[in-house]
């Protein structure tokens, strides 16, 4: 752990924000004062943090999602329960019981209904409820309720950031502030470096919804090049092999049709060049992440996608390793460093 505490202190901050899907407002302050120190910064017309910084040629984007996944309130009905929706691809089969925050005019403390086990039927026992079958309870009536909560509110699940032996760290929404805290640890290694080229940053909103910020902060910004970062799936009992990546064996490297495969490949030899600890993550198809929308911003980008290994995706007690990180941004910071001269 102590080799990582750049890493670790940046994803700790970066996790304990907010930030569901289309109120990514807490989040993205985080996240501007931490690209402050880099670069100037600016707000898009969504909500997505972006900045830029030197000149020449290439013109490289660094991508990674600032929103995390949560529920939404659609009602409030008339015992004070609040009914919700999920925000983004929350897992209902571990919500039952699960401890919230109800975002409304203050932040109020809740924890989502069960029905006990002496209860359920017999045919539901081993069953997960729909979303429209389960509530939130905020231990308010509905008039009570009304004062404070709204339809439209977002609830955050609730999580403490937890060091886990080695290197490795529990939270939730490491989906994906790790691949936050890979893009500035990436700048952190290259201050000092001269560089020839321009680097743009984008922290972008609302990628579990759709990937509208992606798609139009890379319209915006009319790179030659980018380079997403993402989690992926990560090694664990009852997860085929096909689909799986290695916790703590580097970053991962996607080769899709979507993808720039001439970027990939330089990114294997360099990570191999350097001792970077990487391993591949093939795809048949669209990556499922921001790189699909990028890709086809303005007349097109050249797209490559590294992700970080992540156990218990969209749950709040997500596993990643610190150095799966580090990896990430190292090999970003290398490619830089050569497509900006550096190296020459």
């Amino acid at each position: 752990m102590s080799d990582y505490l750049s890493v670790c202190a940046l994803l700790e901050e970066l996790c304990a924000a907010g930030g569901v899907s289309g109120a990514e407002d807490e989040a993205a302050k985080t996240a501007a004062r931490l690209l402050e120190k880099y670069m100037p910064v600016k707000i898009s017309p969504l909500g997505s943090v972006t900045g830029s910084m030197g000149s020449g040629e290439p013109h490289i984007l660094l991508d990674a999602h600032l929103d995390r996944i949560g529920l939404v309130v659609t009602a409030i009905d008339e015992s004070g329960f609040l009914k919700v929706a999920k925000c983004g691809g929350a897992d209902i089969r571990v919500l039952a019981a699960s401890e919230v925050t109800v975002c409304g005019k203050e932040k109020l403390f809740g924890v989502i209904t069960s029905t006990p086990p002496h209860l359920s039927k017999p045919e539901d026992s081993d069953k997960a409820k729909e979303f429209d079958e389960i509530a939130v309870d905020i231990g308010m009536s509905r008039e009570q309720a009304e004062k404070l909560v709204a339809p439209g509110d977002r609830i955050v699940f609730n999580s403490s950031f937890s060091k886990l032996l080695g290197s490795r760290v529990s939270s939730g929404a490491i989906d994906d502030r790790a691949g936050v805290a890979a893009v500035l640890r990436c700048l952190e290694l290259l201050e000092g470096e001269k560089l020839n080229c321009r680097i743009s940053v984008m922290f972008s909103v609302q990628e579990e919804t759709g990937g509208s910020g992606a798609q139009t902060g890379a319209f915006s910004a009319q790179a030659d090049e980018a380079i997403a970062v993402d989690v992926s799936f990560a090694s664990a009992p009852g997860i085929s092999a096909e689909k799986y990546a290695s916790l703590g064996g580097g970053t991962m490297i996607g080769y899709a049709p979507s993808l720039d495969y001439s970027m990939s490949r330089r990114l294997a030899e360099i990570a191999e060049k350097e001792n970077i600890p990487n391993q591949p993550e093939v795809m048949g198809g669209k990556t499922g992440t921001n790189c699909d929308e990028i890709q086809t911003a303005g007349a097109g980008v050249k797209t490559a996608l590294l992700s970080i290994p992540l156990r218990n995706m969209h749950t709040a007690a997500e596993v990643c390793d610190l150095a799966d990180i580090e990896s990430t941004a190292r090999l970003m910071a290398e490619y830089i460093k050569e497509r900006g001269g550096a190296h020459a």
